[in-house]
């Protein structure tokens, strides 16, 4: 895997003879392949906001059977030809890339007898050739081997352009994050909630200060592929009222209010079943108390019963 990614930077690397734009291209690539999954579970997760007032209408019916819950929801998707695990597929799919791409990175620039001396790629490419021996992997005036933090730990004049790419990428997260949570409505989330999710992405930029500037080149122009991919989703399915997105939409406000309904009635009293206890409470006879022992100062009736034995020491002497 290592050697296929090492091999796409080099034969990119060798069409436009830079390091950042071999990465870019690599970029592009990647998210070429990954498009058609991602408008799928894009779709998926649509399909999925129109049958949430279903789902609230079975979590409200069996809120007290965990287990017929489950079995509802399964029949639910079943018949709707629903797939809950599918808007996570490009996520997922994004994890082994990450890994594979950072450690590209790493086995291109790492250092032997202080020096680059590359690796996974053919000593006879040109990207090889351009690395063999230096100490920079130079582009834009950037050395995409170091990693921001570091850089700014050694000059932080020199380290600024790095920052300003880190703070570039996160603006791009949040440009993207705001497109999606512009068509997103959750009835369980709370706006402080939204607000973390949408602010997320950008603590995530931050985090690119300690990877190589070559990853945030990468995922730089991901962020930007991304957010043309967003303006051509809210074009496709959002594009007029009978459009799934819309649909989508007006059945997330539904199962919001719902939740708001579910919410306000929660810990009130049923009003048919207190009526119910009333009038049974009302037709209920009279309860009669018995007094078990008699009375104090008060003789003993007379009758067949016996008395009270009389203990020895308390008998009359003879």
């Amino acid at each position: 895997m290592f050697q296929a990614a090492a091999w796409l930077v080099s034969q990119f690397y060798g069409l436009v003879n830079s390091y950042a734009g071999a990465i870019a291209l690599v970029a592009v690539t990647i998210m070429v392949i990954l498009t058609p999954l991602t408008l799928k579970s894009t779709k998926g997760m649509l399909e999925m906001q129109r049958l949430q007032p279903e789902m609230k209408r079975l979590q409200q019916a069996h809120r007290n059977d965990r287990q017929k819950l489950n079995e509802e929801m399964m029949k639910l998707y079943q018949e709707h030809k629903v797939n809950p695990l599918s808007s996570c597929l490009p996520l997922l799919a994004q994890m082994p890339v990450f890994i594979i791409m950072f450690r590209v990175l790493i086995g291109l620039t790492r250092i032997k007898d202080g020096t680059f001396n590359p690796g996974y790629i053919s000593k006879t490419s040109d990207l090889y050739l351009s690395l063999d021996n230096r100490n920079e992997m130079l582009s834009l005036g950037l050395d995409l081997a170091k990693t921001p933090a570091n850089v700014m730990g050694e000059d932080f004049l020199r380290g600024v352009p790095y920052a300003l790419l880190v703070v570039a990428l996160a603006g791009l997260y949040f440009v993207q994050q705001r497109m999606i949570a512009s068509r997103t409505v959750s009835p369980t989330m709370s706006p402080v909630q939204a607000k973390i999710m949408q602010y997320l992405p950008v603590a995530f930029a931050v985090f690119q200060v300690f990877l190589p500037t070559g990853l945030v080149v990468y995922y730089a122009t991901q962020a930007i592929i991304r957010i043309v991919q967003q303006w051509y989703i809210t074009r496709r399915f959002y594009g007029n009222d009978n459009a799934i997105g819309r649909q989508a939409m007006a059945a997330s406000e539904t199962a919001r209010q719902m939740a708001k309904e579910d919410k306000a009635n929660k810990g009130k009293p049923d009003k048919g079943s207190t009526k119910k206890d009333e009038t049974a409470r009302d037709s209920a006879p009279p309860i009669q108390s018995r007094r078990v022992t008699p009375p104090k100062n008060r003789p003993t009736p007379s009758g067949n019963r016996p008395g009270r034995p009389v203990p020895p020491s308390k008998r009359p002497k003879k």
